[in-house]
């Protein structure tokens, strides 16, 4: 058998399981499913996103989840306006909002949960 027809599953990790569910389900609008032992569970467009409580970590420098969106600018203004605050960074260039495009024509921004987690979403070339 391999995982060709399979779901996944998103996971990330959190500290503090509190301040991550307000995140996720205030800020980024994701519909709350359970609090585990062992984890928050939203659904995630119909794929569980499991935030693990863990007693510490150091986020990764590099993207660990993010979402296909078919409007960035009205996203990135969305989030925004609940708080959520976009990276930028040196070396790409970024619109007003922080959205960068690459040059296959994607769309890009980057945020950070309460956890340092890098998160994303991206608006594919049409």
């Amino acid at each position: 058998m391999d995982l060709s027809g399979a779901s996944p599953i998103a996971l990330v990790a959190t500290t503090d399981p509190v301040r991550a569910r307000a995140f996720y389900e205030q800020a980024l609008g994701l519909r709350f499913v359970a609090d585990e032992d062992f984890a928050l569970v939203f659904d995630c467009a119909g794929i569980p996103l499991r935030i693990a409580r863990v007693e510490s970590f150091t986020p990764q420098p590099f993207t660990v989840l993010g979402w296909r969106v078919d409007d960035i600018a009205g996203a990135v203004e969305t989030l925004g306006a609940r708080g959520v605050m976009f990276e930028r960074y040196p070396g790409l260039e970024q619109d007003d909002a922080g959205v960068w495009t690459s040059p296959g024509g994607a769309r890009v921004a980057w945020f950070k949960d309460p956890d340092g987690n890098t998160l994303s979403l991206t608006q594919f070339a049409q």
